[in-house]
């Protein structure tokens, strides 16, 4: 790549803490409009910057099934769950 060439580079999805502090906002505008942003430190993964929708939607618990319902939705009518008549076995004591 020559020095002249003048594409942009791919966003990038990654930020060193203190690219991070130094562009803050372009930060926040990226996590909105691109997605999660990952923060690190000394080159390891530290935080993630998300979207608030996007957290409140995987803060938000979700609902469980009672486990009757939840069994019942597997739809393992046909499973066949019977077995042979286990008579132990002979230990020599």
């Amino acid at each position: 790549m020559s020095t002249s060439d003048t594409r942009p580079s791919a966003p990038s999805t990654s930020w060193k803490l203190e690219d991070a502090k130094a562009r803050f906002s372009e930060l926040v505008r990226r996590a909105r409009d691109q997605g999660p942003q990952a923060v690190t430190v000394r080159g390891r993964p530290a935080v993630v910057v998300v979207d608030a929708d996007e957290y409140q939607r995987l803060a938000t618990p979700r609902p469980s099934l009672p486990l009757v319902e939840f069994l019942e939705g597997l739809h393992l009518d046909e499973l066949d769950l019977t077995r042979e008549h286990d008579f132990g076995r002979d230990v020599e004591l």
